[in-house]
C-alpha cells in the first residue's frame, strides 16, 4: 500500500552460538531492533532472506551456529504518508517552527515497518506547512531522535527555517542536553567522551566506536546522582552522530539502562527501551534571531524507575 517503488538493501549475519537453535524470524528481530517482527516475517515470505546462500520461506525454522543469513530490506523511495490524529505535546509553535515533546516509543519518521503512528504522520495532521528540504519521508524534520527516547524536538515549517535551523546542528551550536540512567558507578564528576562513530561493521544497523568509515563524535557529560548500581547523568552533545549517547556510554562500560542494542543482556530493572531523556533544547530562531530555549520534564516512567531504584539501593 505505501511502497510505490523501492530498492533492497542487503545486511549479511553470521550466526553466533549463543544464537544456536533460535527460530529464523526471532533471530533475524535480535539482530535486527530497528525492525518490528511481523515486518520481519512478511520479509521472509516474499523470499527477502537467505541462509546459507539458499531463500528461505520457512520463519520457524531453527538457525544454527555459523549460519550465514542475508535479509533485504526495502527502502522506501516514495511512500505516501498519512496524516493522523495523534495527541501531539507541543511545547511551542509559530509560523517558522515546532518544538515537541516526544514520548518515548514513538517512531519520528516513516520506515519499513513503521508507516503508522509516527511522529511525521502527527505533524501532518497537526499543520499544512512543512519544510521540504528532506523530502517527502520527512517533511519538516531536521534532526531526529530514537524511537525508545523521550523528549524534545524542534521541527521547522518552511525551507528557509530548516536550512537556519540545520546550519546551526552542522556548526554545534545548538544546546542539547539528555538527562539518562546508566549502568554502573562513574568516578569522576564529570568528563568528556571523544570517539568517533561509525557503522558497526558486523552489523550495518548498529553503531560503533571504531575509526573506519567514522566521524568525529563528543559527548560532555556530568554526574547528578550516584546510586550503590546505577549513576544518573546530564549529557551535552558537541556533536549528534546516530544513537551517539547510547554507543560513547557503552563504550567507558556504562551502558544505558533498558538499551535493547548496546545494554547489558540481564537487566534487574525491567523497562522496554532505554532510559534516555532529551530534556533541553535551544536554538537561534530563524526569523527572530533571538537565542530560545525550552525544557522538559522527565517522563513519569523514567522518575517511578529512578524512585525504585533508591528505595532498593538506599
Amino acid at each position: 500500500m505505501f511502497l510505490r517503488s523501492y530498492i533492497v538493501e542487503n545486511h549479511l549475519f553470521t550466526v553466533e552460538e549463543s544464537a544456536n537453535n533460535k527460530r529464523l524470524d526471532a533471530y533475524l528481530a535480535s539482530v535486527l531492533p530497528d525492525q518490528s517482527r511481523s515486518y520481519i516475517q512478511k520479509l521472509i515470505e516474499d523470499d527477502q532472506v537467505r541462509v546459507n546462500g539458499q531463500v528461505e520461506k520457512t520463519k520457524k525454522i531453527k538457525v544454527k551456529t555459523g549460519d550465514e543469513i542475508i535479509i533485504g530490506i526495502p527502502d522506501a523511495v516514495e511512500p505516501d504518508i498519512i496524516s493522523e490524529d495523534i495527541p501531539l505535546e507541543v511545547v511551542y509553535e509559530d509560523s517558522d517552527v515546532i518544538v515537541v515533546n516526544k514520548e518515548q516509543g514513538m517512531v519520528v519518521h516513516p520506515a519499513p515497518g513503521h508507516y503508522t503512528g509516527t511522529l511525521v504522520n502527527a505533524l501532518m495532521y497537526h499543520c499544512n506547512d512543512l519544510s521540504s528540504i528532506n523530502g517527502v519521508k520527512r517533511p519538516g524534520i531536521v534532526h531526529r531522535i530514537d524511537k525508545d527516547t523521550s523528549g524534545l524536538l524542534m521541527i521547522a515549517k518552511n525551507d528557509s527555517a530548516h536550512q537556519h535551523l540545520a546550519d546551526q546542528l552542522k556548526e554545534h551550536t545548538v544546546t542539547r542536553v539528555y538527562h539518562a540512567l546508566v549502568h554502573g558507578n562513574i568516578p569522576q564528576e564529570s568528563g568528556t567522551v571523544n570517539a568517533p562513530i561509525g557503522r558497526n561493521p558486523n552489523n550495518r544497523l548498529k553503531m560503533a566506536v571504531t575509526t573506519k568509515n567514522s566521524k568525529e563524535a563528543v559527548t560532555h557529560y556530568k554526574v547528578l546522582k550516584r546510586y550503590k548500581q546505577y549513576t544518573y547523568l546530564e549529557l551535552r552533545l558537541e556533536t549528534g552522530r546516530t544513537h551517539q549517547i547510547r554507543v560513547h556510554m557503552a563504550h567507558i562500560g556504562h551502558p544505558l539502562v533498558g538499551d535493547p542494542t548496546y545494554g547489558v543482556k540481564k537487566e534487574k530493572v525491567k523497562h522496554d527501551g532505554q532510559l534516555l531523556h532529551a530534556k533541553t533544547l535551544g536554538f537561534i530562531h530563524p526569523s527572530k534571531d533571538v537565542y530560545m530555549e525550552f525544557n522538559s520534564e522527565l517522563p513519569a516512567y523514567f522518575e517511578k524507575i529512578k524512585r525504585k531504584i533508591e528505595t532498593v539501593t538506599s
